[in-house]
Formats: C-alpha cells, sequence, structure tokens
C-alpha cells in the first residue's frame, strides 16, 4: 500500500515508522517550517497531574506514556540506542508562594493541577495515589517537604513543598522524531523535503504534490500539526486546529549535573522546569492564544517566563541564558486530538490537535494514524476524536 506522511513532527515521524513497519510503501513529507512544536516542546511525560474531568484524554494520554518504554527499547534494537528518553520523575509543587501575573491569562491546562487549595499537598498526594491504581507505571507517590524537594532539584526555593511521582519521565522531541525517521528509512521509506498540497478527486485522496511533483498514494495522513488545516482544505473539509504561541527558555548550569534532576511542575500556573542531559534546563512555557503562525520571542513572553521560573527556582538566577526557542502547538475545540480518518473523504486520516503534550500523546497518535491508514483496527476507541468536530 502506497502512504503519504504529511508532517514530521513527533506524530508523523511515528506514523511513518510504524506504517512502514507494517510493509507500507512510505513517503514522509516535511516543509521544515520554523516554529514546530516537536522540534520547542519541553517533552514532559507526566500525564497523570493532570487536573481535566476528561476521560478519553486522560485514557489516551496514560496508555501513551505507558508505552513509551517499549518503543525506546525497539528503537534501541534498531540501533538507535540514545534517543534521550530518561525516567526522572517529577515534582507536583504544591506549597509554593503566589506565583506573578502572566503576560496573558489562560485556561486551566491539561498538564497542569488547579491551584492551591488548604491541604493541596495531601490532597494533591491522595488524588495522585488514586490515579496510581490505574497506572502503576507511575510508581509510588510521596510527599516531599521543601528541604527534599530541593535536593532533588537544588535551584528550588526551600519551602517548595511537593508531591514526588517517580514514573514521570522527559525525552527531546528534536532527538525522538530524528530517530523514527531514521528507523522508517531503514524500513523503505521515502523522505522529503517541500511543501505539500493535497489531491483529492470525486471525494477520496489521489496523492500529494510536492514543489510541483505529484506523489500518487493510496491513503494520506495529514500530521502537519498546526498547519493541517491548511493542507486538508482542498479535500473540501475543515480540521478546526490553530496554532498555539510557546516560548521557552534554555538556561545553562556550568558545573552542575542535571541529567538525573526531575521535572518540575508548579501547582498554580503552567509553567514548568525541565532539566537537561548535561547541566542545564529548559523553562516555560507561554501559552499564546491567537498568536497565529507568529514564532518570534517577545519581551513579554519572555519576562512571564523568566518571572515564573525565578519565582519557584531563584537558583537558576545565576544560570547562563542560551537560548529561547518558539514552538506553535496545535489546539483543537477542546484538550482531545484530532485523529482518525475523516468523513467523506476516502483515504484521509488527521492526526494532530495534540496542543500542550503532543510529545507524551504523539507516539500514540502516530501508530493509531498509521494503523487507521492501512486498514487495520486502530487499537484504541477513536470515536471521541473525530478530526473534523466543532
Amino acid at each position: 500500500m502506497r502512504l503519504i506522511i504529511v508532517g514530521a513532527g513527533i506524530t508523523g515521524a511515528a506514523c511513518a515508522y510504524t506504517a512502514s513497519a507494517l510493509g507500507a510503501q512510505v513517503t514522509l513529507i516535511d516543509a521544515e517550517r520554523p516554529g514546530r512544536a516537536t522540534a520547542a516542546g519541553a517533552g514532559i511525560i507526566c500525564p497523570w497531574t493532570a487536573a481535566v474531568d476528561d476521560p478519553p484524554w486522560y485514557d489516551f494520554a496514560r496508555t501513551a506514556a505507558r508505552e513509551y518504554p517499549a518503543l525506546i527499547a525497539a528503537l534501541a534494537d534498531q540501533g538507535e540506542a540514545d534517543v534521550s528518553y530518561r525516567r526522572v520523575g517529577a515534582l507536583l509543587l504544591t506549597g509554593t508562594p503566589d506565583q506573578p501575573e502572566q503576560a496573558q491569562p489562560e485556561q486551566a491546562q491539561p498538564d497542569q493541577a488547579q491551584p492551591d487549595q488548604p491541604d493541596a499537598a495531601d490532597a494533591a498526594r491522595q488524588r495522585l495515589a488514586t490515579r496510581s491504581a490505574g497506572a502503576p507505571e507511575m510508581g509510588e507517590v510521596s510527599l516531599l517537604d521543601g528541604a527534599q524537594a530541593q535536593e532533588l532539584f537544588p535551584p528550588l526555593r526551600p519551602d517548595a513543598t511537593a508531591v514526588h511521582i517517580p514514573g514521570a519521565a522527559r525525552v527531546d522531541g528534536r532527538q525522538l522524531a530524528s530517530a523514527l525517521v531514521r528507523a522508517a528509512a531503514r524500513h523503505g521509506a521515502t523522505i522529503r523535503t517541500g511543501a505539500a498540497t493535497l489531491g483529492c478527486r470525486a471525494g477520496r485522496v489521489t496523492g500529494v504534490s510536492v514543489d510541483g511533483d505529484l506523489v500518487e498514494a493510496d491513503a494520506v495522513v495529514a500530521a502537519a500539526g498546526a498547519w493541517t488545516a491548511g493542507f486538508a482544505a482542498p479535500a473540501g473539509v475543515t480540521v478546526p486546529v490553530v496554532p498555539q504561541r510557546g516560548q521557552i527558555v534554555h538556561i545553562g548550569l556550568d558545573g552542575a549535573d542535571t541529567s538525573r534532576w526531575p521535572v518540575v511542575l508548579p501547582s498554580a500556573t503552567g509553567h514548568y522546569r525541565r532539566a537537561f542531559a548535561g547541566s542545564g534546563g529548559g523553562a516555560g512555557a507561554t501559552r499564546e492564544a491567537g498568536s497565529g503562525y507568529d514564532v518570534r520571542v517577545t519581551p513579554a513572553g519572555l519576562a512571564e517566563v523568566l518571572a515564573n521560573a525565578l519565582s519557584v527556582a531563584p537558583g537558576l538566577s545565576q544560570g547562563t541564558l542560551l537560548e529561547t526557542r518558539v514552538g506553535l502547538r496545535p489546539v483543537g475545540p477542546d484538550i482531545r486530538p484530532l485523529l482518525g480518518p475523516v468523513r467523506g473523504v476516502d483515504g484521509l486520516v488527521v492526526a494532530t490537535g495534540l496542543g500542550a503534550t503532543g510529545l507524551t500523546m504523539g507516539p500514540l497518535a502516530g501508530a493509531v494514524a498509521a494503523r487507521v491508514a492501512l486498514g487495520l483496527p486502530p487499537g484504541v476507541d477513536l470515536g471521541p476524536f473525530d478530526p473534523i468536530r466543532s
């Protein structure tokens, strides 16, 4: 079967890897646009802290996190031994002071808990302990005082009490996506760079034009992130996905071995702290609705990220500001992915709308999209994830 996948972010790369391993004739096309979310995302794998009452979203995210180790092991067997994935744990902060105001107001996000309440620490611990019954990969959840939390993440302020989730992990999206693309190529996938235009006739896809060169296909997976709506438009459908800008700051910490520092998730904002494998880490990120495809670093965004980072982890203040990355998250009408076949257009599958949890859900979403495109059982209930719902 001839399958074209448009978009080589984490979702498209995972789709190409899965489909090529299943024997499909795969062509993976990417325009290499600035602002791809995979290249800027924090890569925090910790869906269990989500204070969101949406069972389909949570079940999908929990499954995606659970399947990560098997994917990493499979890639290692194929020569991709270092894809940056590491189980480092997470600290959900519950006893921090009031956070600085953000540059723009935002709604509660799926990767954070609700603002602090009386006895918030114990309530958070109990909530997570309850969830661990259905997600043993979380590990044993425990409550840490400020000194214990600071021992794990030294830049934290000393009164930052936290709930420790040992099963949380982190991954560099660029490294993992590149590894998936290389593995797909070893399975015979063709990798192309260029602007893709969907071909469609009489209610079914015919292929994709890449900078004027027509590539025919039996099915097409639209995994172009925030650009998916424009790609799918020639089919006469509207995929309700828009870009949301996220700015993330990278800070170097000379002489510090941050390779095993946990992810830090303050409970009052969507801002996190995430260490790297060497001697530094990232802090972020803004969630700027209505940003369009603007990938500039803005003074307001930079101020928001740094103010939140230093209020919780003042030890970062003496680090070196290395860079600010900007990613355009693909967000849909709600927090659920936009995933599955498009009604009325034979051969078109959409895989986007993962929002702030793209690096958690992307590998599973890509694998599901590959199975759907090849006519195989998806392995999950796609009913809640209709890609053209409004």
